[in-house]
């Protein structure tokens, strides 16, 4: 019997930044429920809320204080339960972040179950995600310990059995609620090198990514607790390989449904370096997307995403989001949508919102940006170099308030928002969703084809004109169907041959019958061939 998240699309939510009730600037739970009837319109069938839980907020709700509480800021618990209710009122389901590699140093645990984190006399060489040593001392334990993150971010320690089983205590809670899920936060963190070794300069990745125990904890977890539901879930695993996926994926090791992969996401980089910005080369992308399609194919499964809160906007990084945004927007949907996958689409890019430009540093709330820029202040490194980097690839460029509207503030919040409005949102807006072509009608389409077609779910993948630098060209087959997806990554004309089949979509108003496809800046066109034809 086929798992209904196969067919499912995944609306991620970050609630900081998506709809404000109170006016205090700050997105909450209630502005999540008010807007269920947007997303229920949009066609989404789950809803991926990013923390809401207790937090002092260090880096904006990944820091857990209270598993079991909310966010003040957010609301209460009853808002939450509300939120739930009415989702599965509307057929959505919902599935909770959950972060279990590490808590806030205000967790009670810190205090009172120290045996619960990792500490050492002598820290090793490891650096933090965040810039810096990835130990720090604390005088009541007269230790360090170990935050792959935040300092205010303690990672967890596994190898003790109790807490382990507390981690499994609260996440049942969580399930019998209600929720349908977990989208488990750097979940391939968890297991680290018990001999905790020096690491070639400071890279601490070998030695917790994929470590040692990763998969007896996932399997335990499983066991305990997973398998007595019908949940969906997705780990957030970097430095993850194929191998490593189908392990983690394949249904009969009872681990996960499907895991978060990196690499596409660090092909505008240089040798794992975020920060340092290369043009994308279509060629890479398109031959790591063709690995991922064909690794767990019929042996795992693929998440499929270009955006999240800590991704920047993808019409602005992979597209054009000036001349051609909507073009640019609508074709990059639809050669993710039609892989096979499940597809995540983060608030705002149904709609086309792009990264933004603030002027100095201070605009800017993100922790991991204003550490890395600090840092390369310090070396020497002149602000006006430093920014290009942040406008390509900081965090908060996908944390900008949501745009309902043209209204002030983009209809977000009648306050002050925590962080500024991109001021693309007079004309980059919700309200803007029935215009004739929207992208968010597109994105639409390209959900009904996905709940339509099974060729979508289950069919193979071959890459086309692999080597084409501007044409990103796939089919799909079935023994039924048979879809040809032809994208112009460029902003040029581009001539190939016109695959076989009847239209079935495309982001221009006309596509000429011809012999061959000339395919104009960022057009997508997708021909199909099978029994509904």
């Amino acid at each position: 019997m086929e798992k209904w998240w196969k067919r499912a699309v995944v609306y991620q939510v970050y609630p900081r930044s998506f709809m404000d009730t109170d006016g205090d600037g700050i997105g909450d739970l209630n502005g999540i429920t008010e807007k269920l009837d947007y997303i229920a319109e949009l066609g989404a069938d789950v809803i991926w809320l990013s923390p809401v839980y207790d937090s002092p907020n260090d880096d904006n709700g990944y820091d857990i204080r209270d598993y079991q509480s909310i966010m003040t800021e957010f609301g209460t618990m009853e808002d939450f339960d509300r939120l739930l209710a009415e989702a599965h009122a509307r057929g959505l389901k919902l599935i909770m972040d959950l972060v279990i590699n590490h808590t806030s140093d205000e967790h009670e645990w810190f205090r009172t179950k120290p045996e619960y984190y990792i500490w050492r006399d002598k820290p090793n060489n490891w650096q933090s995600f965040f810039s810096g040593t990835a130990w720090a001392y604390d005088e009541v334990q007269k230790g360090y310990y170990l935050h792959l993150f935040s300092k205010k971010q303690p990672d967890l320690n596994w190898e003790n059995e109790e807490m382990r089983e507390e981690l499994y205590t609260m996440m049942r809670w969580w399930l019998d609620k209600g929720v349908d899920g977990f989208r488990m936060d750097v979940i391939n963190m968890i297991s680290k090198d018990p001999a905790f070794p020096e690491a070639k300069d400071g890279d601490g990745n070998p030695h917790f990514l994929n470590g040692p125990e990763i998969h007896r904890y996932l399997r335990e977890m499983n066991d305990r607790v997973l398998s007595h539901y019908d949940i969906v879930t997705v780990g957030e695993m970097p430095g993850t390989s194929p191998e490593h996926a189908r392990a983690y994926t394949r249904e009969e090791n009872k681990e996960l449904n499907m895991i978060f992969t990196f690499e596409h996401m660090e092909l505008d980089q240089t040798a794992r370096e975020k920060w340092n910005l290369k043009k994308l080369d279509l060629r890479e992308l398109k031959a790591n997307m063709e690995k991922w399609q064909h690794a767990l194919h019929e042996e795992g499964w693929n998440s499929l995403y270009w955006n999240n809160h800590d991704q920047p906007r993808i019409v602005s990084r992979f597209g054009n989001d000036g001349e051609y945004r909507v073009e640019s927007a609508k074709m990059l949907g639809a050669c993710l949508h039609f892989m096979q996958g499940t597809p995540y689409i983060y608030q705002g890019e149904e709609l086309g919102m792009t990264n933004v430009k603030f002027d100095s540093i201070e605009e800017y709330e993100d922790i991991e940006t204003r550490n890395m820029y600090s840092e390369k202040l310090a070396k020497g490194i002149p602000p006006e170099k430093i920014m290009p980097a942040i406008w390509a690839k900081g965090r908060d460029n996908a944390r900008t308030p949501m745009q309902w509207s043209n209204e002030p503030n983009a209809g977000f919040t009648k306050g002050t928002p925590w962080l500024k409005v991109n001021p693309s949102y007079p004309k980059i807006n919700a309200a803007c969703r029935n215009e004739e072509g929207s992208i968010f009608s597109f994105y639409q389409s390209l959900i009904r084809l996905r709940k339509k077609l099974e060729v979508i779910t289950n069919g193979t993948f071959t890459l086309l004109h692999r080597e084409h630098p501007a044409i990103f060209a796939y089919e799909r087959e079935t023994k039924a169907e048979k879809i040809t997806v032809c994208c112009n990554f460029s902003n040029q004309h581009q001539l190939i041959a016109r695959p076989n089949g009847k239209l079935l979509l495309s982001n221009y108003k006309e596509v000429e019958e011809q012999p061959d496809l000339f395919l104009r800046p960022y057009e997508t066109a997708v021909f199909y061939s099978g029994p509904a034809e």
